[in-house]
């Protein structure tokens, strides 16, 4: 049986302790290895969230499933290939429907029999709702802070926090600067990545760039400029 695995870690996760892109490659290897399945390839989305399938690399895991090249797809956790039940269960039926298996090692998923499709159902409806949850109650206590005029939320590359205020801080300005002038330039978001990697520029946690990281940094110069 044939197998290819996926990865995925968002910006805010990679230094997470399980669900590094090594981990999970060393997951599925293994789990392949135990299941005698025939391990083809692993295809990874680095730094880019889960809020729909639109990545590249789920793209071309689903390709390759509809093209049959391919009887089964493995994932570490459920939440690495799926954000929202409806997501994980039209696309689990297209791979029914082209005979290919899903397998979710941490949930111990696996599609093929009727037994793995209703557990499979029961823990992408339950992960959502606890998702939708969790949401809420951040809302909830950002509001709060909001109207005791607290300072909330994560402070955004380029600034610092100082007695309730945003202040700039001159080194990340310089980036930010940078990547304003290449997207100018017309440059696309994985290009501008790779080239302040290879400015030997860091994100603010130290970390390399990523096509997602580079677009949030946009987006909040665009925020910025509308207020």
């Amino acid at each position: 049986m044939k197998a290819i695995g996926y990865i995925r870690v968002s910006t805010d996760e990679q230094a997470k302790e399980g669900v590094s892109l090594e981990n999970q490659k060393s997951k599925i290897i293994a789990y392949c290895e135990l299941k005698d399945l025939d391990l083809l390839e692993i295809i990874e989305d680095a730094g880019i969230s889960a809020k729909n399938l639109r990545r590249p690399g789920a793209q071309r895991v689903i390709e390759m499933a509809r093209n049959k090249m391919t009887d089964s797809v493995v994932v570490y956790k459920l939440d690495r290939m799926f954000r929202s039940t409806v997501d994980a269960l039209e696309t689990t039926e297209l791979f029914d429907k082209w005979d290919v298996s899903f397998h979710s090692i941490d949930e111990t998923l696996d599609t093929k029999s009727a037994m793995g499709k209703f557990y499979f159902t029961l823990t992408a409806a339950l992960a959502e709702m606890e998702r939708g949850i969790i949401g809420e109650r951040t809302r909830d206590a950002l509001q709060r802070k909001k109207s005791n005029g607290e300072v909330y939320g994560v402070v955004p590359f380029g600034y610092k926090r100082f007695k309730g205020r945003l202040l700039e801080k001159p080194d990340e300005q310089k980036v930010i600067r940078t990547v304003l002038e290449l997207r100018d330039r017309g440059w696309n978001l994985s290009r501008i990545s790779r080239e302040l990697n290879r400015m030997g520029l860091k994100t603010k946690k130290g970390r390399q760039w990523y096509p997602q990281t580079v677009k949030n940094v946009i987006a909040i110069q665009e925020g910025m400029a509308a207020i």
